[in-house]
């Protein structure tokens, strides 16, 4: 059951962030789509990580992966074709890489945190 509440929980927000972040971008400018954000991230991750619809414990990528699953797979399930997927590999293959950048990066700063933290109570 946690299995499929958690893809439950990630299918909605990739669904929500899909339908109506677009819609108040288009509507309202760039102050509906920081709104849309801050109103649609808020409560999905309140309804996946307070209430805890979602059971990932320790896990990095939660959210972002429903929505990029479902931004990704919303056009190909419209066209009723691949084409967009094969379309958007070169986007998709950018979007891994800076993930994976900024993950290494993150790393190199811990470690260096905590070589910082060790030679201050080696100080002490």
């Amino acid at each position: 059951m946690k299995m499929f509440r958690s893809i439950v929980g990630f299918a909605i927000a990739g669904m929500f962030v899909m339908s109506v972040w677009g819609a108040f971008a288009g509507a309202y400018g760039i102050a509906g789509g920081w709104f849309a954000g801050f109103i649609i991230i808020s409560i999905m991750w309140f309804l996946n990580h307070f209430i805890g619809i979602i059971d990932n414990p320790g896990a990095f990528v939660d959210m972002a992966m429903g929505i990029a699953i479902c931004g990704t797979l919303r056009p190909v399930f419209s066209a009723g074709s691949i084409t967009p997927l094969i379309e958007s590999l070169p986007t998709l293959i950018i979007v891994i890489l800076g993930g994976m950048t900024g993950g290494i990066v993150a790393v190199m700063f811990q470690n260096d945190l905590a070589k910082k933290s060790e030679e201050v109570k080696e100080e002490a």
